[in-house]
C-alpha cells in the first residue's frame, strides 16, 4: 500500500505522492510487455511470426514466466466483453496474471476537447484492464507545446492526470506514469509531477532505458525508484549518448535498496530479432534477481 494510507476497506485517503514503504523483503515476479513483440502482433496473419494477443499469451507462457503486459495498441480496434473473457480466460488457464496493461496519452495538452477526448479514452481502457483484473496501467505525461513554460506545462499535467486517477480509482487501478520523454525526460522534472498529483490511485512506471540524455542514467532511476508500482527492464541504457548493455545487478540492487517489490517487466526493443533476443535477455534478468 501507499506509504500513509489507512488501513481499512474503505478508499485509500487521497494525498501527494511519497515514498512506498512495503512489508518484508523484496520479491520479484517476471513478466513480458507485449510492446517486445510489436513487429509480429501488427503483421498480418500468414506473415512469418506473425501473432494476436492469445499467441502472445502462449508464447509468455512457454517462457516460463509468470506474468504477461498487455498494451492497447494490439487490440481488435472494437474491444468486446466477449473478447476481454477470453483473454482473461486464456490467460489464466495458461498459468499467467496479466501483470499490468498500457496505453497511449498525453495528459500535457490544453484544456479543450482534445484533452477530454484522451480522458475518455484512459477511461475506456481502465475499465477494460480492470476487466482483465490488470493491477496497473501504464501512462505517459506528455510533451510541452512551443513556447510554454516547464512550470506551466507541469501544472496542467497534474491536473490531468489527477482526473485520470480519479477515474481509475473507480475501478480499482493504480495509474503509473512512465519516464517517456518530453516533460519526463529528466528524473528531477519528473519527480516534480509525481509529488504533486495527489492520488492513492497513482504511482511512477519506471522504465530503465528512458534516461538518454545524461552520464548517469542509474542515479536518476535510484531518484524514482522510491515511487515505483511498476517496473519496466530494457536491455540497453544510454550513457554520454551511447547504448550499453543494462547493468541487470546494478539495477535490481537500485531497486532492492529503494524496498521495490513486484513486477519486472521485460520490454525488449533491441535490434536482434526478439525471438531470439528475448529468452536470453529473459535468462539474464532471472540470473540478476536470483544473485
Amino acid at each position: 500500500m501507499l506509504a500513509g494510507a489507512a488501513v481499512s476497506s474503505a478508499s485509500p485517503v487521497s494525498q501527494a505522492m511519497q515514498p512506498i514503504k512495503r512489508p518484508g523483503s523484496a520479491t520479484y515476479k517476471l513478466s513480458l510487455a507485449a510492446y517486445s513483440l510489436r513487429q509480429y502482433l501488427q503483421a498480418k496473419a500468414g506473415e512469418p511470426g506473425a501473432i494476436d494477443l492469445i499467441g502472445f499469451l502462449d508464447y509468455v507462457a512457454k517462457l516460463g514466466l509468470a506474468g504477461a503486459e498487455l498494451t492497447s495498441y494490439y487490440f481488435p480496434e472494437e474491444v468486446h466483453p466477449q473478447y476481454l473473457h477470453a483473454i482473461k480466460r486464456h490467460a489464466h488457464m495458461a498459468g499467467l496474471t496479466i501483470s499490468g496493461g498500457a496505453i497511449k496519452n498525453d495528459y500535457c495538452q490544453p484544456l479543450g476537447i482534445r484533452l477530454d477526448q484522451d480522458l475518455a479514452h484512459t477511461e475506456k481502457w481502465i475499465n477494460h484492464y480492470a476487466d482483465l483484473g490488470a493491477p496497473v496501467i501504464r501512462v505517459f505525461a506528455g510533451h510541452a507545446a512551443v513556447g510554454e513554460t516547464e512550470e506551466a506545462v507541469i501544472a496542467r499535467c497534474i491536473q490531468a492526470t489527477e482526473k485520470a486517477c480519479e477515474l481509475a480509482g473507480k475501478r480499482g487501478v493504480i495509474l503509473g506514469i512512465e519516464n517517456h520523454g518530453g516533460i519526463t525526460a529528466r528524473a528531477e522534472t519528473m519527480l516534480k509531477i509525481v509529488q504533486g498529483v495527489q492520488s492513492p490511485w497513482f504511482g511512477v512506471n519506471l522504465d530503465s532505458g528512458n534516461f538518454t540524455s545524461g552520464s548517469d542514467p542509474y542515479a536518476e532511476l535510484a531518484m524514482l525508484a522510491p515511487f515505483a508500482v511498476n517496473v519496466q527492464v530494457k536491455t540497453e541504457v544510454t550513457i554520454d549518448g551511447k547504448k550499453q548493455p543494462t547493468d541487470l545487478a546494478r539495477l535490481v540492487k537500485i531497486l532492492r535498496d529503494h524496498g521495490y517489490s513486484g513486477w519486472l517487466v521485460l520490454e525488449y526493443e533491441s535490434a536482434e530479432d526478439p525471438y531470439q533476443g528475448i529468452p536470453k535477455a529473459i535468462d539474464a534478468l532471472r540470473a540478476a534477481v536470483a544473485s
